[in-house]
């Protein structure tokens, strides 16, 4: 049975990340490496079986070009400091696995985000749990919860950028929320460390007089 055809329009962004990630792989940023990128970016999607991407087909160029100086610039600010730290800490450098829950259970704003993570120097996503749509991110130098929170809060940030410029709506709705409400979704860290009350399972006393 011959599997339905996927616009090519929904398939756009995920060419052009294909397109960008043959520059990184092949560390040479000129629109020669960038358009051959795109082409077997193309034949990679259009050709090859893929599991299906849900997709608004929506993407905004403004918040992309800001995503894309973001990324080049956490590439060579990683670059930099990975090499200090090579120099530095040497082996006693201490790394640290940190789980990250994004917002999005879209599966392409999962990828997107998971290798925009990747291919910074310094960090490997080592595995991604799609039920609770949570990456795990190996890091180094991380010497205590502080610095794990941070990464968290980059990584969110990151995915929050991914959402502005290829994301569908509801997830845009979510971004738009945390900006107006000025926190992040989900539990903070003080949040997610506060143990249960005992009495948790338990239904709240009854007032004087009120019925069973």
């Amino acid at each position: 049975m011959k599997r339905p055809r996927t616009p090519l329009k929904l398939e756009l962004p995920l060419i052009v990340f294909l397109g960008v990630f043959w520059m990184a792989v092949w560390q040479s940023f000129d629109i020669g490496t960038f358009i051959l990128g795109l082409i077997y970016g193309t034949i990679a999607v259009r050709v090859f079986y893929l599991p299906p991407l849900r997709g608004t087909g929506r993407i905004n160029p403004f918040w992309a070009l800001v995503f894309f100086i973001r990324f080049l610039g956490k590439m060579v600010y990683a670059s930099f400091e990975v090499s200090w730290i090579a120099l530095v800490h040497g082996p006693r450098v201490r790394n640290s696995i940190i789980s990250i829950q994004l917002r999005s259970h879209d599966d392409l704003i999962i990828t997107l985000t998971g290798h925009s993570l990747a291919l910074v120097p310094g960090s490997v996503v080592i595995d991604v749990d799609r039920t609770t749509a949570t990456l795990y991110l190996h890091t180094l130098n991380v010497t205590d919860d502080a610095d794990a929170e941070k990464i968290r809060q980059d990584a969110l940030r990151t995915e929050a950028l991914i959402i502005r410029a290829v994301g569908n709506r509801s997830d845009l709705a979510v971004v738009k929320a945390e900006r107006r409400l000025g926190r992040v979704a989900g539990f903070s860290k003080l949040e997610r460390e506060m143990p249960l009350p005992a009495d948790s399972a338990e239904p709240p006393p009854r007032r004087l007089g009120e019925r069973a």
